[in-house]
């Protein structure tokens, strides 16, 4: 018999990790909001993986506490995510994807495009979530990762913060707000060079973004997080002395 799976945070999205794992033979062991880490992990020392599927306001906490025997066979899926999320709590080397399907309450899982993995557990997740018929690619290097990450993050708080003012889809982002989405991605890119420490390939970036944008043209931009995304953008760059000046503009109009 296989090993158990723990998912920790059984959300709409987590419901789907443990899902897949199901079907393809893995008992699933769920870690709501309310149970304690520590009691689960006496009695479930060594899962096959840990899936860490809390929002991304509850990440950091979450690795806090985690239980010293599941550190080794983490992944990692949250928004935003890059490499100094796990570093700073001593974690080398999780299994990250990053999720390009949408989950809604009431709704089946919706892909945007294939969602990149890489690490240790990178081909099991392939297996579990391609037994839902959710693509999944497995990445060779951190390089690759962290472009992927760096995709992700352009496009949900490009989206998202271009959103307060254009409202709209990601279409009608791109086709008549043109200016306002390359500003926003200027600075959401400017922020990202400060979080990775590296020197970005912007061309390759927006190409990436505007792939998304064509595998669900529909998809609305600004979600309920977008006033904290933004929020949040400008903390950094006050800390990283950047100017933003898109960022601050649109802040400064929504008051």
């Amino acid at each position: 018999m296989n090993k158990p799976v723990v998912v920790i945070g059984i959300g709409e999205i987590g419901s789907v990790f443990a899902r897949g794992f199901l079907r393809i033979g893995y008992p699933v062991v769920p870690v709501t909001r309310d149970m304690d880490m520590a009691v689960v992990a006496a009695d479930v020392a060594e899962p096959e993986l840990v899936v860490v599927a809390v929002a991304e306001k509850d990440l950091h906490a979450t690795l806090a506490q985690l239980p010293d025997v599941w550190r080794d066979r983490l992944v990692l899926l949250q928004n935003e995510l890059l490499p100094r999320d796990w570093q700073q709590h001593g974690l080398e080397k999780p299994t990250v994807i990053s999720v390009w399907f949408e989950k809604k309450k009431g709704m089946d899982s919706k892909v945007v495009i294939e969602s990149p993995a890489y690490g240790r557990f990178a081909g099991l997740l392939k297996e579990a979530l391609g037994s839902l018929d959710i693509p999944v690619v497995v990445l060779e290097s951190e390089q690759d990762l962290l472009f992927e990450l760096v995709t992700k993050n352009l496009y949900i708080l490009t989206t998202n913060i271009a959103g307060l003012e254009a409202g709209g889809n990601v279409r009608g982002l791109w086709k008549n707000h043109h200016d306002l989405a390359c500003h926003v991605a200027g600075d959401v890119l400017d922020i990202q060079e400060y979080l990775t420490g590296e020197d970005l390939d912007r061309t390759a970036l927006v190409e990436g973004m505007l792939r998304a944008f064509d595998g669900d043209p529909e998809h609305g931009c600004m979600g309920r997080s977008a006033p904290a995304r933004l929020a949040r953008a400008i903390s950094i760059a006050d800390e990283a002395g950047l100017d933003v000046p898109c960022l601050r503009k649109i802040a400064a109009e929504q008051g």
